[in-house]
């Protein structure tokens, strides 16, 4: 996909917080001294009134939002999704969780794609963190389409929701008419009768490919993008599972708690089936470019094709 046009989804936020912000007045964002790298440095040139720097204290920034959506306004938290999710995980459960109150997190750089910043900023585990918590919606959006129509849901829906970015820019790959974003609700891509990937956030795309590259070998993968993860398209997924048989998820996270073990949580109670989990197997990441780490954790679309077909 080298002559698709690629944007970075962290880029999509800040650009969807700025159209969103010119709608509706009751809007604010918030950062952790990262506006620049977040993007939303994009709401706070177009916004500035409506735009607060909690400094380097994401835990109170979680504080500050949670108490500004009891006043009416629609906060949206932004910072790394290692700090977002990690570093004020307490903050999100009890301020902004138990309470279910009405407050936006923007979690960008996640996964290792994050590159050279390493172990320390590549957030691998913050979909199971936030999948634990009641009422919490998790989304993860492909591409820039996605992105901004994620932000929008997200604005729409009334509760808290987490949403994930990454740093790397991606294919564009929803650009069509009849693209429809609804939370909750998965994307046939691809249809396919032998098996099914059930990808999210930025490996779909290498999943789009790797399915290219199976169908040349005889191999007709159904490709579905599920960019919410919970509440999770159950149906969808038991129906796909029923129709192929297998079932292959993949996931720029750790195949611990993430949107694999999501499937399979609901493929053991309603259609037991064979799945092959492809993610960050219990292991931090490292520093490097962030295309050689795809790589090297098998997240491009060589080492999932290599994968899947080694599977069926």
């Amino acid at each position: 996909m080298s002559d698709v046009k690629k944007i970075a989804t962290r880029d999509s936020y800040g650009n969807a917080l700025a159209e969103l912000g010119a709608e509706h007045k009751d809007l604010v964002v918030l950062d952790a001294d990262l506006a620049a790298a977040t993007k939303t440095g994009v709401f706070k040139k177009a916004f500035p009134e409506r735009h607060i720097d909690c400094g380097i204290a994401e835990c109170n920034m979680m504080g500050v939002a949670a108490g500004l959506a009891t006043t009416g306004l629609v906060p949206f938290a932004s910072s790394f999704a290692m700090f977002a999710a990690g570093r004020a995980f307490e903050q999100v459960r009890n301020s902004i969780g138990y309470p279910h109150l009405n407050v936006k997190i923007g979690a960008t750089h996640a996964g290792i794609s994050v590159g050279e910043d390493g172990a320390s900023h590549q957030c691998n585990e913050d979909i199971a963190l936030m999948r634990t918590i009641p009422g919490m919606i998790v989304i993860n959006p492909s591409d820039d389409v996605e992105a901004k129509a994620a932000v929008r849901a997200a604005y729409e829906h009334d509760g808290p929701v987490y949403l994930r970015f990454g740093r790397l820019a991606v294919p564009v790959i929803n650009d069509r008419p009849d693209y429809k974003f609804e939370l909750g609700k998965g994307v046939v891509l691809r249809e396919g009768k032998d098996l099914t990937i059930v990808a999210t956030g930025l490996p779909v795309s290498e999943c789009l490919e790797a399915a290219e590259k199976l169908a040349a070998d005889g191999i007709d993968a159904k490709v579905i993008n599920i960019h919410t993860i919970k509440p999770l398209d159950e149906d969808l997924i038991v129906a796909a599972a029923k129709e192929t048989g297998k079932v292959v998820t993949v996931e720029e996270h750790s195949v611990i708690g993430g949107l694999g073990s999501a499937v399979c949580d609901v493929l053991a109670e309603k259609a037991p089936t064979k799945v092959l989990k492809i993610g960050v197997n219990d292991t931090f990441g490292e520093s490097g470019p962030a295309v050689e780490l795809l790589k090297k954790y098998g997240l491009d679309t060589e080492g999932i094709y290599e994968k899947i077909k080694a599977f069926v």
